[in-house]
């Protein structure tokens, strides 16, 4: 499967942490289109705001009058858009900002199936391309029991059989699984084949195991693109106080390490003159076996710079300078 190096993604769209209007979501799509390689990749689910981000990259891409060959969409299935009965939503409450719908999870054959057309009833003209089953480590995660788990792992296998009739059906183009336990994903691609997988979180400048290396490198060897999202830990590696979502506390013993880490990483970008950000990009992009690296943003004002971070390689005397330094492999 050919994809271009940068894989757009819309949660921002659906009103994660704050609300953009219309307008602005218009103009983020704008500055994608514009400085994205053709077909320019969406990467979206029915769980980004219940709904919402489908419908607002819909919306944007009929704004800017976008031939439906020039995108290909992906959507992660396993969400399904219900009525708002409450003050907030029930499936993620205080994540998403002003948004008007519930979601409830659907992950079975028929459940996947009414995602799908849903879906691509919220993105109009646009219907999904690349399809998945969405955070399936987090729906087996929620097992109580090991019979309770093979019941969950069986209503995946049911979904993807879902996936792969619709591809059959000439509907979509690709089936993919993304998660942040990469563990899970090889466990999948383990039993289903699959045309791609996105990593979350894993395959970062600071956590990158070779057994992972590995892994992406059968992959490839199989033909399975990868898509390496997350590659900030979080925001840590550019300066956040979250490591992969979980708060780093710097009177904690057991952070002291991390913290030592990113301190000596950002003095070796101050002396090559290095943009701690560019670096995340361009290691996460470069694992032998990559295909893609997932981006996102709020703003409009910052895609352009997102996609010359992909574009502008870095002198290899920096890498070796992490290397000498035990900061990276």
């Amino acid at each position: 499967m050919h994809l271009s190096k940068v894989v757009f993604g819309t949660s921002g769209l659906g009103n994660l942490y704050q609300a953009p209007t219309q307008e602005e979501k218009n103009a983020i799509v704008g500055e994608c289109l514009a400085h994205m390689d053709k077909p320019a990749v969406f990467d979206s689910a029915g769980k980004y705001g219940a709904g919402l981000a489908l419908e607002a990259l819909g919306a944007a891409l009929r704004h800017w009058q976008v031939p439906p060959e020039q995108v290909l969409i992906s959507n992660k299935l396993g969400w399904y858009r219900i009525p708002l009965r409450g003050a907030e939503p029930t499936f993620e409450p205080g994540v998403w900002k002003n948004i008007q719908h519930d979601a409830e999870q659907r992950i079975s054959y028929e459940g996947i199936l009414q995602c799908f057309e849903q879906g691509n009833q919220l993105l109009g003209n646009y219907p999904a391309q690349l399809v998945s089953v969405h955070d399936p480590d987090e729906y087996l995660a929620t097992a109580g029991t090991p019979k309770e788990r093979e019941k969950k792992l069986q209503d995946i296998r049911d979904a993807y059989r879902a996936l792969h009739d619709l591809k059959a059906a000439g509907k979509v183009k690709a089936i993919g699984v993304g998660a942040k336990n990469w563990k899970i994903i090889r466990e999948i691609t383990g039993i289903i084949p699959l045309d791609w997988v996105m990593i979350a979180n894993s395959l970062t400048l600071h956590a990158h195991p070779q057994e992972l290396a590995d892994y992406i490198q059968s992959l490839q060897a199989r033909g399975v693109a990868v898509i390496n999202s997350a590659v900030f830990n979080g925001g840590f590696l550019t300066g956040g106080d979250y490591y992969n979502y979980k708060l780093v506390d710097g009177s904690d013993p057991a952070h002291h390490e991390l913290l030592r880490w990113r301190t000596a990483f950002f003095a070796a970008c101050t002396m090559h003159q290095v943009d701690p950000a560019h670096a995340c990009v361009q290691f996460g992009l470069n694992v032998p076996g990559v295909t893609a690296v997932a981006m996102s943003t709020s703003k409009a004002a910052k895609v352009k710079g997102n996609m010359d971070m992909v574009k502008n390689n870095i002198s290899p005397d920096f890498w070796e300078y992490l290397k000498s330094k035990q900061l990276i492999r």
